[in-house]
């Protein structure tokens, strides 16, 4: 079991100083370094992690949290490392800069993405003198150029906002340990005594942020993404204040529903929006925004007007109907349903929460929050419902096909935007012109549970057994005895050969999942509200089908998904909107994060059966409802079912659910399927690298206005084996924080630095993920290598106590238990379909820990990681942003290392690579 702790403190973004943005952020980062007790930079990242542990902090609009996990038997030194943060922090001057740098590094991380850049506009267009306003996050501008401009010393700022604003007082602290609570609490009285105690009083603001030039406006924005997209925003009571009423939920619980005469229903059927999202957000004590947020689709852009004018028309019927005593308490019952049968979630997502909480609610509360709605008051959620009103609405409007007409640019993120007014008449006139479409309530919910009973597996069960074989199928079962819950996991995967054969198939596959997902939607809906969830999704060999939730109802919905897959029917309407979501999405794929784009590149290289994005897009733009309607049948024709049923069901039912598939899909006089053949079962294969060769695979970034380039160097070491697994797990778990160090904190390569380990379809490996704006990926490959040689010595130099620290960490991380019954089926579920059924992994990998030796870890590094070894295969795929185009381009002209390949073209080099043998 792991012990773990947060620490919130009620100092967040809102109280960075004028002149000084992104301070409290920064301080955040600053703490984490060193401490006068513990003096030694980056000591208390490298005790965490060498104790299984992990550690990280956010900052918030009024809040900073702080917090870490690790094995139990670190709990106390843990713990007083911690809390040396908050007593006497060093934050060195060398520190001070070079974290500046990883700030402004993280903050040029998010310049492309629209929902930051939406979210700061949003803050934009708020009162100046209001926190709100501010740019929480920092960057070099503000927290070196301008403050050095002016003379202003940014370290002496830090520690005097630190000293001001740091007291005890504003503290909430949550331990959670194995311990007694008489010694946590002796623990946490003599470790955080220490912590000043200024008695400073909360950071307050009365007013609100939008004033009425704020309100009635219309704004309309250039993304950096294809597509369209409504925020609706109203300024409402913060629902802190009404949380046993929960008024914030009821209304989005009606705004935000699919079912038949929804809006969300009304908009997909008029082929106007592809999804809608209702809520409060952008939460503060003293003020909070009521969100209606639509994906529109290329017609749904041309009738804006009408979309807006349908919004209001809900709005205006919900309040007519008045409050709902059965909705409330249909509500009130799931959400208590749902506070008793909640999934354990790990101790340190736990301690977050809490913590959290502390600032917020109650003390009778903290444990609860706001989850357990019970004080049913009409007259408060038509008071909200009433805020929804056209005369404080602000409606910002989002698409490419703005691009050159707008007048304003918002100056953090550099949105192109411009802004009118809207008067209320004026969305009066957009609902009286607004389709004339049957909107209503949604009907009481079949899907809520009433038979939670828990049943007794007959006999204890612990790893999951191959329950039923066919030649259609094979049942992987597992009866809960773990969780005692009313739940259960089911996951159908239909493996059909005919999905992996071209671009074409594979875009046609995805289509046919995600059609069958919108098909199903207006009646399956109000299952996932009732806390029973499904899915549809495209895999490489065919597609998925997973329910998981309440059991009582769980076959009903799995009999009707199945039904729908077995009669599916293309309809037209709905396949035009789906294709544009498709190529939409395809399109969007150049703005993924260059790190993201390297990863692609990795998958196309060392994956065999896999085609790019990029042809997949150039058919899907071909592709008609007729070519799925040809397609769906053949794809059909043949097919292999692994099936995997675990929780509260008896074996009987699991068989009989397999036995009813069956019956649907390949019994009859005229069967949907047919058995495959033995030369059609399908196998994820993947490339051999060659042994003491370098492969080098280097392109520019797809989107020219990306900054970033990005490393993935992956070092590909053996086939799934428990001894050699645990070597490298090993090898990764000491490796992870001393990179880190090195490459992020000393050298600061870039905000993202990562070193773990990767699992291709039983194919372990070492992987590097860097992305930088300061370096071109070449030389970042060269400091992997100056990494490794370093980290060679660290090995051979580690003393006896360190290494059985490492073996013992990584022992207590694999004896963890599952928190729920999806973790634990998910793991199973790998083992099935990677064709490694090896259920007691876990077990087995720690029996051979125990028995390995560092000698052994040092030859096992030796052999295959250390730079230079005769056994070592190396693929580095480099992504080059705007930054390092003359790097890109002197690259190609370099002359080749010894044993290094460079790969041009990457269908090429995947013929002509043997590949490992399939596990399936």
């Amino acid at each position: 079991m792991a012990c773990a702790a947060s620490l919130n403190v009620g100092v967040g973004s809102f109280c960075d100083p004028v002149g000084l943005e992104g301070l409290a952020h920064f301080l955040e980062h600053m703490l984490f370094y060193a401490s006068e007790k513990y003096p030694l930079e980056d000591s208390y990242l490298k005790y965490i992690t060498e104790h299984g542990g992990s550690t990280n902090a956010f900052t918030a609009s009024e809040m900073t949290n702080y917090f870490f996990d690790a094995n139990t038997d670190c709990f106390e030194e843990a713990l007083d490392r911690f809390a040396q943060f908050f007593i006497k922090p060093l934050m060195s001057a060398d520190a001070t800069m070079r974290e500046i740098k990883a700030v402004d590094s993280e903050n040029k991380m998010y310049l492309l993405s629209d929902e930051r850049r939406m979210s700061q506009l949003q803050k934009h267009l708020s009162l100046e003198s209001h926190p709100y306003h501010k740019f929480g996050g920092g960057n070099c501008d503000t927290l070196d150029v301008r403050p050095k401009a002016k003379g202003v010393d940014t370290r002496q700022e830090l520690l005097k906002f630190y000293e001001d604003k740091y007291s005890a007082n504003l503290m909430h602290l949550v331990v959670y340990s194995k311990e007694s609570l008489d010694k946590i609490q002796s623990l946490v009285e003599d470790k955080f005594q220490e912590i000043q105690n200024s008695d400073r009083s909360r950071f307050q603001f009365s007013s609100q942020p939008c004033t009425s030039e704020h309100l009635q406006i219309l704004v309309r924005a250039v993304p950096i993404k294809q597509g369209h997209k409504l925020r609706i925003v109203w300024p409402i009571t913060p629902s802190i204040v009404h949380y046993k009423e929960e008024p914030c939920r009821y209304l989005d619980h009606l705004i935000n529903h699919e079912g038949e005469g929804s809006l969300s229903y009304v908009l997909k059927k008029l082929g106007w929006a592809t999804e809608l999202y209702a809520g409060e957000d952008d939460r503060a004590s003293e003020f909070s925004f009521f969100y209606v947020v639509i994906d529109l689709t290329d017609a749904g852009q041309d009738h804006m007007q009408e979309i807006i004018g349908l919004l209001f028309k809900y709005i205006q019927l919900l309040q007519q109907s008045g409050v709902c005593k059965w909705i409330f308490d249909e509500l009130s019952a799931i959400c208590e349903t749902g506070f008793h049968y909640e999934d354990k979630i790990s101790p340190i997502d736990y301690v977050v929460r809490i913590s959290s909480n502390m600032q917020i609610y109650p003390p009778k509360d903290w444990l609860v929050g706001s989850s357990l709605p019970s004080d049913f008051n009409p007259d408060t959620i038509q008071k909200i419902l009433n805020e929804l009103s056209p005369e404080s609405v602000r409606i910002f409007w989002e698409s490419n096909k703005f691009e050159g007409l707008t007048d304003k640019v918002e100056p953090w993120y550099g949105t192109a935007y411009s802004i009118e007014k809207v008067s209320p008449s004026r969305i009066q006139a957009w609902m009286s012109s607004a389709p004339n479409e049957n909107l209503h309530l949604p009907v009481p919910n079949v899907f809520i549970p009433t038979d939670l009973s828990i049943k007794n597996p007959q006999e204890k069960i612990k790893l999951p057994v191959l329950l039923r074989k066919s030649s259609y199928s094979k049942l992987w079962y597992k009866p809960d005895t773990v969780f005692s819950t009313p739940k259960a996991y089911v996951k159908i995967d239909f493996d059909c050969p005919y999905v992996s054969n071209s671009p074409e198939t594979e875009a046609l596959a995805n289509l046919l999942a995600t059609l069958l997902m919108d098909d199903l939607n207006e009646y399956a809906y109000y299952a996932q509200v009732a806390g029973l969830h499904y899915d549809i999704s495209h895999t490489e060999s065919g597609f998925q089908v997973t329910l998981v939730g309440y059991n009582h109802k769980l076959r009903i919905l799995l009999e009707t998904i199945v039904n729908k897959i077995a009669k599916f029917e293309v309809r037209p309407d709905r396949f035009s909107v789906i294709k544009e979501m498709a190529i939409k999405a395809y399109q969007n794929f150049k703005f993924q994060q260059p790190y993201e784009q390297a990863n692609d590149y990795y998958s196309l290289i060392i994956e065999d059966q896999t085609w790019p994005w990029m042809e997949q897009l150039e058919v899907l733009h071909c592709l008609d409802e007729e070519d799925l309607a040809k397609f769906a049948p053949i794809m059909l024709s043949r097919a292999f079912l692994q099936c995997y049923i675990a929780g509260n069901i008896e074996h009987e039912e699991a068989v009989s659910m397999i036995e009813h598939i069956e019956d649907v899909f390949f019994k009859g006089s005229n069967p949907i399927c047919q058995p495959l053949f033995p030369s059609q079962i399908l196998r994820n294969r993947v490339v051999k690298l060659g042994k003491g060769m370098n492969y080098c695979y280097s392109k520019e970034g797809l989107n020219p206005s990306d900054e970033n380039s990005a490393l993935i160097h992956y070092i590909q070491v053996h086939r799934d084996d428990f001894i050699l697994n645990v070597k490298l797990q090993l090898v990764a778990l000491i490796g992870e924080q001393a990179a880190f160090h090195q490459l992020r904190s000393v050298e600061q390569l870039g905000y993202i630095t990562y070193l773990g380990q990767r699992n291709d379809f039983g194919i372990h490996g070492l992987l590097f993920i860097i992305q930088s704006t300061v370096k071109d990926p070449g030389h970042i490959d060269s400091r992997v290598e100056a990494f490794l040689r370093m980290f060679e010595s660290k090995l051979s130099e580690m003393k006896n106590d360190e290494f059985k620290g490492n073996v013992n960490a990584l022992i207590n991380m694999k004896l963890e238990k599952h928190k729920s019954l999806s973790e634990e089926s998910q793991f199973y579920w790998t083992e099935i379909i990677s064709g490694t059924p090896k259920f007691d992994r876990r077990e087995a990998e720690v029996e051979a820990l125990k028995k390995l030796t560092q000698q052994e870890l040092i030859d096992f590094f030796d052999e295959t990681i250390k730079v230079g070894a005769t056994r070592k295969k190396t693929l580095s795929v480099r992504v080059y942003g705007n930054q390092h185009l003359a790097e890109y381009n002197s690259q190609k002209s370099e002359a080749v290392q010894p044993n290094t390949v460079q790969v041009d073209d990457i269908f090429s080099f995947r013929r002509s690579r043997p590949l490992y043998a399939s596990f399936r």
